[in-house]
């Protein structure tokens, strides 16, 4: 797929001082910026929604139910 858009002059400097640097097509350096910026937002993403349900009394109950299940199971694998 093709994109055109445009950037900043000095982003653009610095993407070429890269590209350049570790003799990488531009293409490559943005598709991995982007991917390390959209793993960033995942990962904000993540800790917002556990920011959310951690004052949730309710969730918190079933979070440690579920914890003290596994816990349980855990320590029926050892002693087998």
């Amino acid at each position: 797929m093709n994109l055109t858009t445009s950037l900043p002059a000095g982003l653009v400097e610095r993407l070429n001082e890269y590209s350049r640097k570790f003799n990488l097509p531009k293409s490559q350096i943005l598709e991995k910026a982007l991917e390390a910026y959209f793993e960033r937002i995942k990962k904000a993403e993540y800790i917002r929604s556990f920011q959310r349900v951690a004052g949730d009394s309710e969730v918190m109950l079933m979070a440690e139910e579920g914890l003290e299940d596994y816990l349980k199971i855990l320590d029926k694998d050892e002693t087998a």
